[in-house]
């Protein structure tokens, strides 16, 4: 079963760049972008993260917690997430492999990496919108983001 808009997101546990587990669970009670990206170190990822990162208290205001989730090992998202000096949470997905993003349905099984797919949940972990691009070097509106958090 995949992440559907009405439906409660499917549930997850990883760990973040700092090797504390993030859990679905644990981001309820505030809306939710959950943005899966699937290459740190490449430009589109770093400039859609370092949009979030650059535009963090926008979205915070909104009452909003932001996690990224990546297919890459933690080790990896830790020099990532420090070169670009990000404090929001990094997630591994990367055993069993990119299985949080299968459970969303953005998994890409031919290059093994999560789609470019943001969830956008409400207070209660309900998926109220999707923000996705089907092209790798297309990046996400932070526009987009503005509009679905408002509107929930």
């Amino acid at each position: 079963m995949t992440a559907e808009i009405g439906k409660p997101a499917p549930g997850f546990e990883l760990v973040d760049q700092t090797r504390s587990l993030v859990s679905l669970e644990s981001l309820l009670g505030k809306k939710a972008l959950i943005k899966f990206i699937p290459f740190p170190f490449t430009a589109v990822c770093e400039g859609e993260v370092c949009e979030v990162r650059d535009n963090l208290s926008s979205l915070t205001d909104l009452d909003t917690n932001i996690v990224v989730i990546t297919c890459d090992p933690m080790p990896s998202n830790a020099k990532w997430a420090a070169e670009l000096g990000v404090s929001f949470p990094i997630l591994s997905d990367f055993w069993p492999h990119g299985a949080v993003a299968q459970a969303y349905g953005c998994f890409n099984e031919a290059i093994g990496v999560a789609m470019r797919s943001t969830y956008v949940l409400d207070v209660d972990g309900i998926v109220r919108d999707i923000v996705a691009t089907p092209i790798l070097r297309e990046a996400r509106s932070m526009a987009a983001y503005h509009q679905s958090l408002l509107s929930i």
